[in-house]
């Protein structure tokens, strides 16, 4: 008996760096990286090495006919102007850069993505033009849903800011485990998750509605599927950083196997739809 056809791994490749490219996460996964480099006598390399990932987004995109979303050149044009204040700047200048980097990456961030939605143009809704057909470009559906998406996205860089800050000027700790890592990273993933659960859910929701389906919307364990597994990073992270105790980190690592555990129970459809 011959064997099933399997997945070629290099159109599964070109799969995943197309929907890369073509989501929101290609224009922010750069300034991610300034945030997870930045650090004393690091500024200017963080900056560099955003900027050559926002470059490469923007030419690998072009490649594959993919046309650059204002994200990217606004973090083009942001990231060039770091480099050059890390290159040029007075050591004054460059030692309060380190040490606000983070809560100045966010910022701009959110006012970038609150100043698309004042203009009416949410940043989302041209990543979303990538995979949606034309004929839907105008539908009150699709232009909702990138209201949203693009305010989820503003909120969630507004309590990045909020975090960061609190660890900077109240605790005077830009390294704190807990606010200038775990929060952060847990509200980055709850818009990731948003960005992917919600679209399909609106639609759904709308189909059903109007009579056109009666396919159930996707089940809410879709936004929780990282949890678990989050949970577990901390306990690890802390425990080998020394954030808290050995009994603590493995708690945690407990935690997050039994809520996987559960989750699989709660939502069986969610394994289903991974297989």
């Amino acid at each position: 008996m011959a064997e099933p056809d399997k997945p070629d791994a290099t159109v599964q490749q070109t799969n995943f760096i197309d929907g890369f490219l073509r989501s929101p996460f290609s224009g922010i996964a750069p300034w991610i990286l300034m945030a997870i480099m930045s650090g004393p006598g690091r500024f200017g390399q963080a900056a560099a090495a955003a900027l050559t990932l926002t470059i490469i987004v923007m030419w690998a995109g072009s490649r594959r006919g993919i046309k650059v979303h204002s994200l990217e050149v606004f973090g083009a044009v942001v990231f060039a102007v770091f480099v050059a204040l890390g290159i040029l700047g007075s050591p004054t200048l460059v030692a309060w850069l380190e040490l606000w980097a983070g809560e100045i990456t966010n910022g701009a961030l959110a006012a970038y993505a609150l100043a698309t939605i004042v203009i009416r143009r949410p940043f989302t809704i041209s990543y979303a033009r990538d995979t949606v057909d034309p004929e839907h470009w105008n539908s009150p559906l699709f232009v909702r849903v990138n209201y949203i998406l693009s305010g989820v996205w503003a909120g969630a860089f507004s309590i990045n800011t909020i975090v960061g800050t609190f660890g900077d000027a109240v605790l005077h700790d830009g390294d704190n485990f807990w606010t200038g890592w775990i929060v952060q990273l847990a509200v980055t993933l709850v818009a990731v998750a948003i960005t992917e659960f919600y679209p399909d859910y609106a639609r759904a929701k709308f189909l059903a509605a109007s009579g056109e389906s009666d396919e159930p919307p996707p089940s809410f364990g879709r936004l929780l599927d990282w949890l678990p597994g989050f949970v577990i990073g901390i306990g690890i992270a802390g425990w080998v950083s020394d954030s808290f105790s050995a009994g603590i980190g493995i708690a945690l690592i407990v935690v997050g196997i039994v809520a996987g555990a559960v989750m699989r129970k709660m939502f069986p459809e969610q394994e289903k739809e991974a297989t």
